[in-house]
C-alpha cells in the first residue's frame, strides 16, 4: 500500500505498509522426488526456488512441486515472495529443516527491499515494516494489526500491463530523483497517527485518509519512471472514479498495474464491482475482483499419501 520513507536520512530507507489478503493465493504440494520437478502455474519460478534450497540446505534428494494455485506474476501482489516462501515453508516441512522464514527469504534474495512479503506469510493482517538499513538483512516488522473484518477490497486488474522487475526494476529505481525530508516524515506520520490508529478503531475514514494520502505522494514521486501516478491509466480512471463514489482508501499495489480500494462492507465491495465492470471493464478490458484480508499466516500441513 505504500512506501514510507524514500528519503533514507534516518539510515533507513523506504519502509512499507501492506496487507494479505485472502485472494487471489498462493496453493502447492510438494513430494519428495529423484530431481526437482515443477508444474502448474509458475512452475518454472518454482522449480528454480527449490533448486537453489536444496542447494543451499545440501537436501539428499528432490522434490516434486504441484502448483494448484498462484498470484498473477508481476501485478504488484507480492507473487514472487509468496511462492518462494511457499516453496521454502513446504520443503522445511517436508525434510524436517529447522529454519525460520526469514532465513528462507535471504536464501532466495527475496526481502532486501520490503519485509512486508515474510511478516505477511508469517502472520496475515495489515503490516508495517521498518525499512532497509542497507545490509542486505530484510527490513523488520515493527507492527502488525488485524484488519477489520467488515471491511472488504475491491481489486482492479490490467491484465495487459505487468510491473517491472529484476533488472528493469532496480533500473527504474536509481532513476527516482531525490525524496524530499519533509515528505518522508509527513508519510512516517500518516503511518504513525492516522493508518495504524485506523486499523485499531476500525475507523475507515482514518485509515483511508492516510492510504490515500500516501498513495498519491509515493505515486507522484514514481511518475516519471512508470508513466504517472498509476501505472495503468485504466486502472487510474478507476480509482479517480471510485474516489468520487466517496472511497479514500485507494491506490495501486507496489509497482502495479494492480489497483485496489478499502470498502466498509461486502455489500459496497459487490455493488462497485458490478458498477465498474459496466462502466470500464469492455472500454480497457479490466478485470475486477472482490476480496478480504486475511488474518493468519500461511497454512502448512502435512498429508498422508493416498494408500
Amino acid at each position: 500500500m505504500g512506501f514510507v520513507d524514500l528519503h533514507g536520512g534516518a539510515g533507513r530507507r523506504y519502509g512499507s505498509l501492506g496487507l494479505a489478503l485472502e485472494g487471489p493465493f498462493t496453493r502447492l504440494r510438494l513430494r519428495a522426488d529423484a530431481e526437482v520437478v515443477a508444474e502448474g502455474p509458475d512452475a518454472a519460478r518454482a522449480a528454480r526456488y527449490a533448486t537453489a534450497l536444496a542447494e543451499r540446505f545440501h537436501l539428499p534428494e528432490g522434490v516434486r512441486i504441484d502448483v494448484d494455485e498462484a498470484i498473477p506474476p508481476h501485478a504488484g501482489l507480492g507473487s514472487g515472495t509468496q511462492l518462494a516462501l511457499a516453496v521454502g515453508a513446504g520443503m522445511a516441512k517436508l525434510f524436517d529443516l529447522d529454519v525460520r522464514t526469514v532465513d528462507l527469504a535471504a536464501a532466495l534474495d527475496r526481502g532486501t527491499r520490503s519485509g512486508l512479503g515474510i511478516g505477511l506469510f508469517d502472520h496475515g493482517g495489515f503490516v508495517v515494516d521498518g525499512g532497509s538499513a542497507g545490509d542486505g538483512i530484510p527490513p523488520p516488522v515493527i507492527a502488525r494489526q488485524p484488519f477489520p473484518g467488515a471491511w472488504c477490497l475491491l481489486l482492479v486488474f490490467d491484465r495487459s500491463r505487468q510491473g517491472p522487475y529484476g533488472e528493469a526494476e532496480l533500473e527504474k529505481f536509481a532513476a527516482l530523483l531525490e525524496f524530499p525530508e519533509a515528505d518522508a516524515a509527513e508519510l512516517c506520520r500518516l503511518v504513525l497517527l492516522c493508518a495504524l490508529p485506523g486499523v485499531v478503531q476500525a475507523d475507515l475514514n482514518a485509515f483511508g485518509e492516510a492510504v490515500g494520502r500516501i498513495q498519491a505522494r509515493v505515486g507522484d514521486h514514481f511518475a516519471g519512471v512508470q508513466g504517472g501516478r498509476f501505472a495503468s491509466p485504466g486502472v487510474s480512471r478507476v480509482l479517480d472514479w471510485l474516489g468520487s463514489r466517496g472511497l479514500n482508501a485507494v491506490g495501486q499495489s507496489s509497482w502495479g498495474p494492480t489497483g485496489f480500494a478499502v470498502c466498509p462492507s461486502d455489500a459496497t465491495a459487490i455493488h462497485l464491482k458490478a458498477e465498474a465492470e459496466a462502466r470500464f471493464g469492455r472500454e480497457f478490458g479490466l478485470d475486477f475482483a472482490v476480496t478480504r484480508a486475511r488474518n493468519q499466516g500461511a497454512d502448512v500441513e502435512s498429508a498422508l499419501a493416498p494408500h
